[in-house]
């Protein structure tokens, strides 16, 4: 048993109740991170008949309970100020672990972004409890209300289950995409508790002067992904890869071996160090299946491998399997989809 330093236990876990989730959003909206997290949420909350409690920061929240709403969350608090419209590391780990200490809830969510993984080992800290990062599965033992997390190991060669017996909240990250997104329930009641908040003048100090957008390929959010790997032997490989996932109206993913060779960018790279993605529809051409990719991927809906070595570990999770040169393959499943969709040959030209 690991021990958490400095993490002091309660001496009464049944005052700690509720699954909170820390909510991040962009112009009104939840990321899609925060709404995989309300989603698990609910089914943590329901299976101990307790309630979801999301908390925003922000200085126009109203959008942000509604959508918080619609996606499952019963008790909607927001700390609202316009020193809060950027984040802000210590203010913001400051409010939501204010909020912890005082709501006392058993179970912590928080997506696995840039900013969440910003904000959780700050809260960790405040509120004296440990993190386990990058969770790929959660469940509730019902008896004892203790969360049962599953998080990859060594190098993903392993899955190690995580307990949280003695300190609260118990708190995780999950990386985006690792969970189904929630349907919206527009029938759904939340009670919304918004707060105007002054910020410390030393919390303000600094100020975000200019924003510069950088445009980043967001795989999580596509329902057909055709990924390429060494198979291609090279970069221009990637050409035909392209050229199958536009007639599918697609997008181009990768293994981390082609990335860290330079045929790709990293935006688009799937698996454990990359995106984790669930679509519709996944294609692997040229991809032998190391568990670092297979962590990335395997949830997709249909599966398709196109490899030479039937043996590959790949093999193993696709449910179709096309046993061939993917330069011999790939043409054909073009062609085949040009004559069934006409409208996919055009798009292919325009893309090119």
């Amino acid at each position: 048993m690991t021990e958490l330093i400095n993490c002091v236990a309660p001496d009464d876990l049944s005052q700690y109740k509720n699954v909170m989730v820390y909510l991040e959003h962009r112009e009104g909206h939840l990321v899609r991170g925060s709404v995989e997290m309300l989603g698990m949420a609910s089914k943590l909350a329901s299976k101990v008949k307790e309630k979801v409690v999301g908390v925003a920061l922000g200085s126009d929240l109203e959008p942000v309970a509604q959508d918080a709403t619609q996606y499952g969350c019963d008790i909607f608090l927001g700390a609202e100020s316009k020193d809060l419209s950027d984040f802000r590391s210590v203010s913001y780990s400051r409010i939501i672990s204010e909020y912890i200490l005082k709501e006392k809830p058993n179970i912590l969510l928080v997506s696995g972004t840039r900013e969440g993984r910003d904000l959780v080992s700050r809260i960790a800290i405040l509120t004296k409890t440990g993190v386990a990062a990058d969770c790929v599965e959660l469940d509730i033992q019902e008896n004892d209300r203790l969360l049962v997390a599953w998080r990859p190991s060594f190098g993903d060669k392993t899955i190690d289950q995580i307990l949280c017996k003695r300190h609260r909240p118990q708190t995780i990250t999950s990386r985006p995409g690792s969970y189904p997104l929630p349907e919206k329930d527009t029938e759904h009641k939340c009670d919304v508790k918004i707060t105007k908040v002054t910020l410390p003048k030393e919390e303000t100090a600094h100020r975000v002067l200019m924003k510069k957008e950088k445009t980043k390929l967001d795989l999580t959010s596509k329902k057909i992904i055709v990924s390429g790997g060494l198979g291609l032997g090279g970069k221009d490989g990637f050409k035909l890869i392209g050229e199958l996932a536009s007639v599918l109206g697609g997008e181009v993913g990768a293994s981390r071996p082609v990335v860290d060779l330079g045929w790709i960018p990293y935006e688009h790279q799937v698996g454990q160090t990359g995106q984790t993605v669930r679509p519709k529809l996944y294609i692997a051409a040229g991809i032998s299946g190391k568990i670092q990719h297979i962590v990335g991927m395997k949830n997709s809906e249909i599966i398709v491998s196109i490899n030479t070595d039937p043996s590959a570990e790949i093999v193993k999770y696709s449910d179709y399997f096309i046993n061939s040169d993917l330069y011999k393959a790939i043409p054909r499943i073009i062609e085949s989809v040009k004559t069934i969709v006409p409208e996919a040959g055009k798009t292919a030209q325009k893309s090119a």
